[in-house]
């Protein structure tokens, strides 16, 4: 399994995990079942990446940035380890990878609202995410700075 695909195991189970609070199983089933977009892989490749390991290398969450658009493209926690403050820590390192000079955008599914405000972000509107899987997934956009 080489980095991307741990990655995207690890959003597999959170979408069936955290995101199954906010959205109906018609929607988690498709959603959770779709394989990484293309551009996925070259986001990593590119260096917008950061991963929150322990010390044995177990994966602890990770976050995407998409530096042309200064868009966080995915932040995940391991649900086995909430409220420890990973998700802000990569938070964190999220800005300080982004432009500056640009608002910092992103696209929170429902149930990751709370925790983008919590980290400085206002919601713009709701929006309708045209999922890869065939779903329309409604989503929040959002933007700090």
């Amino acid at each position: 399994m080489d980095d991307a695909d741990r990655l995207w195991a690890l959003r597999t189970r959170c979408v069936r995990e955290l995101c199954s609070a906010a959205y109906p199983p018609e929607v988690i089933a498709p959603w959770s079942a779709s394989p990484p977009p293309a551009h996925y892989h070259a986001l990593i490749a590119q260096g917008g990446c950061i991963v929150a390991e322990d010390a044995q290398g177990r994966l602890l969450g990770y976050a995407v940035i998409d530096r042309d658009g200064n868009e966080i493209d995915a932040l995940f926690v391991d649900p086995d380890c909430g409220g420890r403050g990973i998700g802000m820590r990569l938070m964190g390192a999220m800005q300080a990878l982004a432009d500056p000079g640009r608002p910092l955008v992103l696209s929170a599914s429902l149930n990751a609202v709370p925790f983008y405000q919590r980290a400085g972000f206002v919601a713009l509107r709701e929006e309708t995410y045209p999922h890869p899987s065939g779903i329309a997934l409604a989503s929040v956009r959002m933007q700090r700075g």
